[in-house]
């Protein structure tokens, strides 16, 4: 099979987890955008930064360090004891500290009287780190089928648990007194606690039910750990860390920025606005993360093949079509798509396309990673996330006190656009690959064109305004077969 046409198969596996995950999360956005007010949902998406930065550094790299050194070695197993014992160890001395230090850090956040949040955050922490490695065998032995079978019932128990706390329970103990729902509903459920405690409380069991259906790839591991894989996995992973953590720090920073950057009295609720247009460009991190799923590991098993940087060229172009297209279909049909959040939120659309357009760089980011990652040049990744993180940190400080929450999406473009440009530059020196930058700037500036041109043009009947987007949509699928028609033939017959 070409390699192309397979890794585009795992990436619509693993993307069709992800979407379909994504549109059942995507039902907490519309609750949680009705049930809490801006400041509320402000601090929810608030403790979920800080839970996306603790992640990442408690996996500290390990995640690419196995697949590229269950690439390297031939004792795959003893690669996969090592890296998970070396995470259980780490964990275990993280839940000592984050519960016996819980008040100092709740204060420290500025929320002092909700230490069960800390508590409840640092054991999802855990539990999802110990299952990271597991996931990853997953990717590694190609079973994208029953990664993405868990993920998925692992959303689905956390969208069940918010819908029956968040919604369910107080409808109960508001309009019933006595029978079998209102006892177990009172039972399980103590309003004292407030709904933002079953946000976590929910995400944490859903957590612990993945690791139980991960106990088949757990059962696999013995207790023999190997040091000197461990310390060159270490020495391979630690620049890593620090990329992930930067990568991290300009996702998250900004939002975090918001609540301590901006006048007390709206801080939380820009906060909420911004997390919540956020959302909806996440629709194309998504796609970018499913390709990461599959692109990892892919990338990794071609580097023993002659032709792997023309494969690896060929797949940033593609890369960059499927985005562009993605891009177009989020904006055109904008209108329907904003929908998925409350009424009050639908102010923050304007930094939708910014995001939109940095998370493309993102994922022509993570496509160049790979000149790094094979030369085991890994800190040069940790460079430039960092670099990108101080870019990051100073266009925020100017800017959000200047523009508020638009402020901090433009510097995530600067960020994400500057990251990809100096990743191809230094790449071409270490591992050079002749993208073809001409056909990649082609097909952005297209998207960008045509969606420009419909902004430009105000159709107030929304039927109308449909037919015409859908057009444009046509426009651009017509240009990429023009351009790349006999090459896409070519891929689908092998």
């Amino acid at each position: 099979m070409n390699p192309i046409k397979k890794l585009a198969g795992q990436t619509a596996v693993y993307g069709l987890s992800s979407i379909i995950g994504r549109i059942l999360g995507y039902l907490l956005v519309p609750l949680y955008t009705r049930v809490f007010n801006q400041s509320e949902y402000g601090v929810v998406i608030l403790m979920f930064s800080f839970v996306a930065f603790v992640f990442v550094f408690l996996t500290y790299g390990m995640e690419t360090a196995y697949f590229r050194f269950s690439e390297l070695l031939k004792d795959k197993r003893k690669v996969y004891n090592t890296t998970l014992i070396s995470l259980f160890i780490t964990t275990t001395i993280f839940l000592i500290f984050a519960f016996g230090y819980s008040s100092n850090i709740a204060s420290w956040i500025k929320y002092p009287d909700h230490v069960n949040y800390i508590q409840w955050l640092a054991a999802i922490l855990a539990l999802d780190t110990l299952s990271a490695i597991p996931f990853a065998r997953l990717r590694a032995e190609n079973k994208p089928a029953r990664f993405a079978t868990i993920k998925l019932i692992n959303i689905a128990i956390n969208i069940g648990l918010n819908l029956f706390f968040v919604l369910l329970c107080p409808f109960v103990l508001k309009n019933y007194s006595q029978g079998f729902l209102f006892e177990f509903v009172d039972t399980v459920f103590n309003p004292k606690l407030g709904l933002i405690s079953y946000v976590f409380i929910s995400n944490l069991i859903a957590s612990g039910i993945t690791v139980v259906l991960l106990l088949p790839e757990f059962l696999k591991m013995n207790l023999r750990f190997d040091f000197v894989i461990w310390k060159k996995m270490i020495i391979y992973a630690l620049p890593l860390l620090l990329t992930g953590l930067a990568a991290i720090m300009n996702e998250m920073f900004g939002r975090v920025l918001l609540r301590y950057l901006l006048p007390e009295n709206i801080a939380e609720a820009q906060l909420g606005i911004y997390s919540a247009s956020y959302k909806i460009a996440i629709l194309l991190s998504l796609f970018v993360q499913a390709f990461r799923y599959a692109a990892e590991p892919f990338f990794f098993a071609q580097a023993k093949e002659k032709n792997s940087k023309e494969i690896y060229a060929q797949v940033m172009k593609y890369f960059v079509m499927a985005a562009s297209f993605i891009f177009l279909g989020i904006m055109l049909y904008l209108d329907v798509v904003i929908l998925f959040i409350g009424e009050n939120f639908r102010e923050g659309a304007a930094v939708i396309p910014i995001l939109l357009i940095a998370f493309l760089f993102l994922g022509i980011f993570y496509n160049l990673s790979i000149w790094y990652k094979l030369t085991n040049k890994t800190i040069y990744g940790a460079y430039l996330a960092m670099g990108g993180a101080v870019l990051t940190i100073i266009l925020n400080f100017i800017w959000i006190p200047m523009f508020g929450y638009i402020g901090s999406a433009w510097a995530t473009l600067a960020c994400y656009t500057s990251m990809a440009l100096f990743s191809y530059l230094i790449g071409r020196k270490h591992f050079k690959v002749n993208y073809d930058i001409k056909k990649i700037a082609l097909y952005i500036s297209i998207a960008l064109l045509i969606y420009f041109f419909s902004t430009a043009i105000n159709i107030e009947n929304q039927l109308i305004k449909m037919t015409f987007h859908t057009f444009l949509i046509i426009v651009f699928i017509s240009s990429i077969i023009l351009f790349e028609g006999r090459e896409l033939k070519r891929i689908i017959r092998k």
